[in-house]
């Protein structure tokens, strides 16, 4: 049944791939440009293929202060929201360099929690992103950290982009969501501190004996952690698509995912 699932996910037509900061950044903070033009070249292929592309992307922050040469994130709000600001413009002029290279446009969508929440700028939304996909535009999606705030009264934070990008997967009705991260995949154990740490292939279901073997761990530039990770599956799951969780460390890997190469955690109810 499982080599029968991941078959299926050659079929997949509309495809989110979800990067995480740690996948365009070098643990040093710098900007890692190799792995953005691999990135872009690979979608790119993708769309030559025949595939409809979204990018979830993370790094606005990181990348911000890359830019200004700072080694930390700042403590304030209003601190972090500037740097975003700076650190979005770049990332997006980068990706823009690197897509056009090999024959694509992107369109930046910046979302926030409250227009999803409500049902005419959700319907606005969704026509934005149908749009930028008849025109065979790659959209690049992110949390607009510059205004998003998390308050009792108005919450407009998704929180994560493991969650915003399960959203998006939902919003434009995609076949699946691949995860790119510095993990191969969901495993029994940490697989950096036990070495005989057992990858799963296939989860179905998110019991609450998978979410007690997460380990919510952050690095230094993102803010996403195996159990956001599990909470975008649960949505995923909800919507009855799928999920791949793979290791981003060789962006080829998409490949592999696409051909149903045993690769990275699949989620899916069948």
């Amino acid at each position: 049944m499982t080599n029968e699932t991941r078959n299926k996910i050659r079929e997949s037509k509309r495809i989110v791939i979800k990067v995480g900061t740690s996948t365009i950044m070098y643990p040093n903070g710098a900007i890692n440009l190799k792995q953005m033009e691999k990135l872009s070249f690979v979608l790119s292929d993708l769309k030559n293929q025949g595939k409809e592309v979204i990018l979830v992307s993370s790094g606005a922050i990181g990348v911000g202060l890359s830019r200004m040469n700072l080694t930390e994130r700042p403590v304030t709000i209003p601190e972090q929201q500037a740097i975003a600001a700076i650190g979005q413009t770049e990332l997006m002029r980068l990706y823009s360099k690197f897509f056009f290279h090999y024959g694509h446009q992107i369109g930046q969508v910046l979302l926030t929690k409250d227009v999803t929440d409500f049902p005419v700028s959700r319907k606005n939304t969704v026509n934005t992103f149908e749009q930028l996909l008849y025109k065979h535009i790659v959209p690049i999606v992110n949390e607009n950290d510059t205004v998003s705030v998390e308050e009792l009264d108005h919450l407009t934070r998704f929180g994560d982009n493991d969650t915003l990008s399960a959203i998006v997967l939902e919003l434009t009705e995609a076949d699946l969501l691949i995860m790119l991260s510095d993990i191969d995949g969901f495993y029994d154990k940490n697989p950096m501190e036990y070495q005989d740490a057992e990858r799963f292939d296939i989860i179905h279901d998110i019991t609450d004996d998978i979410l007690d073997l997460a380990q919510d761990s952050t690095t230094k530039f993102g803010t996403g952690g195996m159990i956001t990770k599990l909470n975008a599956a649960q949505i995923v799951l909800e919507a009855r698509k799928r999920m791949v969780l793979a290791n981003g460390s060789d962006i080829s890997i998409l490949f592999d995912v696409l051909k149903g190469k045993d690769v990275g955690t699949l989620f899916s109810t069948e």
